[in-house]
């Protein structure tokens, strides 16, 4: 399952049980949920999920990293944290909380989908 995910980083569960049935043969989904859970939990993957998509994993943990999240065909990368420690971001009230991580994901259209639409290339700045 580790070779799966880090040959094709960002993958959701059903691409990664096609993969593993790819390489062993007869594999259930719910064997490649229960990996991929322990495998989180143990900080070997990385779990996240973009708004509206399933969850994605990946090899690269414990950096800070964030995502772009393409809206139009679903792409994801990553993005290295300018600040690079977390949590990179601070709340205006903590409301008694100790923020140890701050989850960023950038939206926008990849350079793909840009193309697709006729090269419309508007960026934030």
């Amino acid at each position: 399952m580790l070779n799966a995910v880090a040959a094709r980083p960002h993958s959701d569960v059903d691409r990664l049980a096609t993969e593993a049935r790819r390489e062993l043969g007869s594999v259930s989904t719910q064997a490649v949920y229960d990996v991929l859970k322990a495998c989180v939990a143990a900080g070997i993957l990385r779990r996240f999920e973009p708004a509206g998509s399933p969850a994605r994993f990946e090899v690269r943990t414990g950096d800070n990293h964030h995502h772009l999240v393409c809206r139009g065909c679903g792409a994801v990368f990553d993005s290295d944290c300018v600040v690079g420690h977390a949590p990179c971001l601070q709340p205006s009230d903590t409301h008694g909380f100790v923020i140890d991580e701050a989850e960023v994901v950038f939206w926008g259209s990849c350079p793909r989908c840009q193309a697709a639409a006729g090269g419309e290339t508007a960026q934030f700045h």
